[in-house]
This record gives structure tokens, C-alpha cells and sequence, in this order.
């Protein structure tokens, strides 16, 4: 499994009370396979991509990143797995207004240090030729996200973590960022977590799951075989 959630326990100090964001969830993410969770706001979606993605700690539990155990990690490397082996895909693209589109993958490669020489080629992949030298304002928000999935997928990710990804777009363009997601998915092996409050954009996963309160249970599979 890329991605292998087991038993976690999140919690939060509210005042003298404690609040539960993730209670026993466990769940595994096999590559190539696309799983979206969805659930209102407060249920606790944020904090399981933000325990996937070893920006938090939980309580209790295992996170396993591409065969490793992200829990046994110190800070250092815990930074450093999750810079090789994740990719993020933010709600808002966030974009350096400067930067065209192939320099935002460009400047990403140079912060792990390296050149991959991979840039035109996942933005020809997510349907951006011929955009290359495009700036944010000179590309629509659908192209935009397009540019944010590219850059994710620049290291080669084991996982890939996406985060509401079309709460900014209509819903035809929103469809076929999801589209996008399940193909990049598949083409690439990359085990890919998706949360979503947008019930209309799910049929492109390969399984739905629901959070409410801290829990996590299979809500129904995706049209996809």
C-alpha cells in the first residue's frame, strides 16, 4: 500500500474540554487508486490529510508513506519523506503572480535541491501545452488548478493529497479537474486521498468514503471500475 492509515486517534484542547478530530480511523490507499472522503464541515477531513500528509502528529495510530512508518520519525525526517514521497494539492492554487506556469514547477524542483527536467512534460499532461510561459492572470482558475496538480506530481510522489479541489470552479470545470485526478491516478500508480464537501464531483473516485465526527466509513463505491 502507498498510503496505509491504521487506528489513529486526533485530539484538540478546547478550554477544559478536549474535542475528537479523528476517532479510530483507519483506512489504505492502494496506488493507482483514487479515494475520496467527504463530510461536513467540522467532521474532521482536514485533520486526516493533515495527519496523512505528517503535518500533524496523531495521538495514537500509524501512518505508513510508502513503506515507512511516518509516526517513528523524528522532525527532520519526517519533513524529508513527506518532500520526496508526498505530493499536495492545495484548495487554492496559490501561485506566484511573477512565475509563469512552467517556472512554478521549475521553482519547486530547485527547493528539493534538484532539476528533474520533468516541467513541460506534466504540463503537457495536464492539458497546459502551449501554455507554458502563461502567467496566473493570464490563465483561467480550471488552468490554474491545473498548474497546482502539475506541480504537486514534480517529485514523483508515492501519495498524492488533495484538498478540495473544486470549491472555486463551476461545476463542468470542476468535473474535469476530478477527471484529471482519476487519470493522473491510474497513469501514474500514485495513491491519491481526496476530501471534498462537493457530493457532485465524487463519481471519478474509485471509493467514496464519509467522515462524520471524527469517523470514517464506506459510504458507497465511486462509477468507476
Amino acid at each position: 500500500m502507498s498510503l496505509e492509515l491504521t487506528d489513529l486517534r486526533l485530539t484538540y484542547a478546547d478550554g477544559d474540554a478536549t474535542l475528537v478530530a479523528l476517532d479510530d480511523v483507519s483506512l489504505t490507499v492502494k496506488p493507482g487508486e483514487l479515494v475520496a472522503v467527504v463530510g461536513p464541515s467540522g467532521s474532521g477531513k482536514s485533520s486526516l490529510l493533515a495527519v496523512a500528509g505528517t503535518l500533524l502528529r496523531p495521538d495514537s495510530g500509524r501512518v505508513i508513506v510508502d513503506g515507512t512508518d511516518a509516526c517513528g520519525l523524528n522532525d527532520r525526517e519526517r519533513t524529508t519523506l513527506r518532500r520526496e514521497r508526498i505530493g499536495i494539492v492545495f484548495q487554492q492554487a496559490n501561485l506566484i503572480a511573477s512565475l509563469t506556469a512552467l517556472e512554478q514547477l521549475l521553482a519547486v524542483d530547485h527547493m528539493r535541491g534538484g532539476v528533474s527536467g520533468r516541467a513541460a512534460g506534466l504540463l503537457r499532461a495536464v492539458g497546459l501545452a502551449g501554455k507554458e510561459d502563461r502567467r496566473p492572470h493570464q490563465l483561467s482558475g480550471g488552468e490554474r488548478q491545473r498548474v497546482n496538480i502539475a506541480r504537486a506530481l514534480m517529485g514523483e510522489p508515492a501519495v498524492l493529497l488533495v484538498d478540495e479541489p473544486t470549491s472555486a470552479l463551476d461545476h463542468a470545470r470542476g468535473s474535469e479537474i476530478m477527471g484529471l485526478l482519476a487519470e493522473l491516478t491510474e497513469e501514474r500508480a500514485v495513491a491519491t486521498l481526496l476530501v471534498t464537501h462537493d457530493m457532485g464531483q465524487i463519481g471519478h473516485a474509485h471509493r467514496v468514503t464519509e467522515m462524520d465526527d471524527g469517523r470514517l466509513s464506506e459510504r458507497r463505491a465511486g462509477s468507476r471500475p
